[in-house]
């Protein structure tokens, strides 16, 4: 099967790279589309684009393949991991990363000029973390990084190559996947971010009933220059700890205090100041492709039976979250906005008082696509995936209006 006007490479199954080119990150996937076809440039972005809305074939993209959920049987995979270019304008504390740039590009790029992007786990690509939504270690102090995107070179359904930088189409690219365009490119905020005091240290399992009574109400509390989180894990020996995890930037590790103390005295681990690139990847350290599924709810309160529920019969990894600060603020599609608490749980396990609501960069159900939304903002999406998107070329794992 060729492309025309194609010039990166193409895999057929049983041929070539197809098996190597196919996989997702997230190994409880098994992708199998009809060919994969690797762009070298906007042109090949194009060309596959119109391919597939001519054929009728749905098309899917992957650049680091950490978001991919469904197995694509059929589709044209279209990988932009090539597109990696990252420029960075300190004048205007901006940055231009290809759509197969990762984290710790943008972050290497933008540290000399002591700046950083409202990024997460480090070894993570760019685009599909931000049109997620993007929820990172700044998000309390600045926002989403899906609220930070400015402008996107973006091929629509039309095989088009268009720039939005206003209006529905940009507004839908904060937070609606890959649902409205295969994207090239993206520019996007920095922040005068150049050390931090960040750390994880790790606690008695008996101190987690007393430490998360706490976190509730301190959280709420907690200054928008410091971000937090609660862990519950399993040692590779078997035995369960408590975490604390904390970010914080322009002195706000000075609240931890209250929390810390419910916590106790740590078995190890530690926190202190150091550059923002460091802290990134201390705290989300790389993991190699892995089977992978977890549940992501979100909380408007932390009940007494819920603690207890958490602190006596956990499964085997919990992170508890306040969200809040900046990330409260109106923004574009992505969240709940109002709703302070997550917890992230292996597995596919139910916890009571979750509200229903969830987030698309940690959703790993493909059928609960519509919960990562606002009913308000999910209608308009399904109208504007209509307008954009008639014959839904394109199938992202979050497809808008299935």
């Amino acid at each position: 099967m060729v492309i025309p006007d194609f010039t990166g490479p193409v895999h057929l199954p049983d041929a070539g790279a197809y098996d190597e080119a196919r996989l997702a990150w997230n190994r409880a996937v098994d992708p199998r589309p009809a060919l994969v076809a690797e762009a070298a440039g906007e042109r090949d972005v194009r060309a596959a684009v119109s391919f597939a809305r001519e054929r009728g074939m749905p098309l899917a993209v992957q650049a680091t393949g950490h978001g991919m959920l469904v197995a694509n049987e059929g589709a044209l995979l279209l990988k932009t991991s090539r597109l990696t270019g990252v420029r960075v304008d300190p004048q205007r504390r901006e940055a231009t990363a290809g759509a197969g740039a990762l984290w710790t590009d943008v972050i290497a790029a933008a540290a000399p000029y002591g700046l950083a992007p409202l990024s997460g786990t480090p070894w993570i690509g760019v685009t599909g973390y931000t049109l997620g939504g993007g929820l990172g270690w700044l998000s309390r102090r600045y926002g989403l990084a899906a609220d930070s995107l400015l402008r996107a070179r973006v091929v629509t359904a039309d095989g088009e190559l268009r720039t939005a930088e206003d209006g529905d189409l940009l507004w839908a690219l904060r937070g609606g996947s890959g649902n409205f365009g295969v994207v090239t490119e993206l520019t996007f905020r920095l922040y005068p971010v150049e050390r931090v005091h960040a750390g994880l240290t790790l606690h008695p399992i008996e101190r987690t009933a007393e430490t998360l009574a706490v976190y509730r109400d301190w959280a709420l509390e907690e200054p928008d220059t410091l971000a937090t989180g609660v862990l519950l894990m399993r040692m590779p020996d078997g035995s369960r700890v408590l975490g604390v995890r904390s970010f914080a930037v322009e002195g706000g590790e000075r609240a931890l205090g209250p929390l810390l103390a419910a916590a106790g005295e740590p078995l190890s681990g530690g926190r202190g100041e150091q550059t923002f690139a460091e802290a990134s990847a201390t705290l989300a350290p790389v993991h190699p492709p892995m089977p992978v599924r977890h549940r992501f709810e979100l909380f408007r309160e932390l009940p007494d039976d819920l603690v207890t529920l958490l602190a006596h019969s956990p499964p085997d990894v919990v992170e508890i979250r306040h969200w809040g600060g900046a990330f409260a603020r109106p923004g574009g599609p992505a969240g709940h906005r109002d709703v302070p608490f997550s917890i992230l749980t292996a597995g596919d396990v139910e916890l009571p008082h979750a509200t229903g609501g969830s987030f698309l960069t940690f959703l790993t159900d493909p059928a609960r696509t519509a919960d990562a939304y606002t009913a308000a903002n999910h209608a308009r999406l399904v109208e504007l995936k209509k307008s954009w998107d008639p014959d839904t070329v394109f199938r992202p794992s979050h497809l808008i209006g299935a």
